[in-house]
């Protein structure tokens, strides 16, 4: 039973395993760039529905302000209330740690297959010795 691990998700090739055809490489870039966008859309979600009831903001400029801290530009709407504010500083916390681990996602297949590639090519170089 050595190496034995019930749970492990084969997700990428190992190092000793040839490069992926393009084809796998562009499907799970696709799978990855979907899962990103469901994540982003119930980050979304969470922030429209947090400042349309907690702060008070009308649902139009709920999207507003919910998409643009999402998106790294900052508030748009004023928010009058204490838990709305609190609400408002909560997700802005969230929203920055959501958006930069989304782009490592959707940049996870093609920085392993960089590093992939530039294994393979050491172990040619090192096969023709």
């Amino acid at each position: 039973m050595k190496g034995y691990r019930p749970f492990q998700i084969k997700m990428y090739e190992h190092k000793g395993q040839p490069l992926a055809p393009r084809r796998k490489f562009y499907r799970r870039l696709y799978f990855n760039l979907f899962i990103a966008t469901l994540i982003l859309m119930v980050c979304l979600a969470i922030g429209v529905l947090g400042y349309h009831y907690i702060a008070h903001i009308e649902w139009i400029d709920a999207v507003h302000n919910a998409s643009m801290i999402l998106s790294g530009m900052g508030p748009v709407a004023d928010v009058k209330n204490f838990w709305g504010k609190i609400f408002s500083s909560a997700y802005a916390l969230f929203s920055g740690v959501a958006f930069i681990t989304n782009i490592g996602f959707i940049l996870a297949p093609a920085a392993h297959r960089l590093f992939h590639r530039l294994h393979v090519d050491e172990k040619l170089d090192f096969d023709e010795d």
